[in-house]
């Protein structure tokens, strides 16, 4: 059991048990600030705006086609918080040999677990593994309207470092940009 704010949770990588449990956490947020791409000849610039009202996001269910939980890949993990009252969140990374990165693929914290550290200790688990890979550097991408998120990113020691503003087109977060975020793997 690991101690975080007071509570107490257990990390550990993700058992078949738990893929319920990981399909069905809340990954959804509430933000009063999103960031504007402005995007130049050069590049790109993003401004953090409010919003009002709050823009209240549900992230669409995907499809189940592979068990979040399952361990066939050895370059793949799924780590997760759980708490006294059930999951409390999750991280999925996967390491890529050919250029060293691990990606977070997918990472959500319960909103009654958010700020008390269970989303920086998962990310810490991530860096462990990615450690033991021999990664060179940590990777994610989120969108600019998950202003909570990218705070959280930023004080974890990521930074932006690209965009896409095309890959969400024809999806239901259509309209939104992609924006990538990385850390050297300490």
């Amino acid at each position: 059991m690991t101690t975080v704010d007071d509570m107490d949770y257990e990390f550990r990588t993700a058992r078949p048990e738990d893929s319920k449990a990981i399909e069905a956490l809340d990954g959804s947020f509430t933000t009063r600030t999103i960031f504007r791409v402005i995007v130049t000849e050069d590049g790109f610039a993003l401004q953090e705006i409010p919003v009002d009202p709050p823009i209240h996001k549900v992230f669409p269910a995907e499809d189940a086609d592979d068990d979040p939980a399952a361990e066939e890949d050895p370059n793949s993990r799924t780590f997760v918080a759980v708490g006294p009252d059930g999951l409390a969140g999750f991280a999925a990374v996967s390491y890529v040999p050919w250029n060293r990165r691990l990606a977070i693929e997918d990472i959500e914290v319960a909103p009654a677990h958010r700020g008390q550290g269970v989303g920086r200790t998962l990310v810490g688990h991530a860096i462990e593994f990615a450690r033991e890979c021999g990664a060179g550097h940590i990777w994610l991408e989120v969108t600019n309207m998950n202003a909570p998120a990218i705070h959280a990113y930023q004080r974890m020691g990521f930074t932006f470092c690209g965009l896409d503003t095309t890959l969400y087109d024809g999806t239901p977060s259509s309209g939104e940009h992609a924006l990538y975020m990385s850390m050297p793997c300490p």
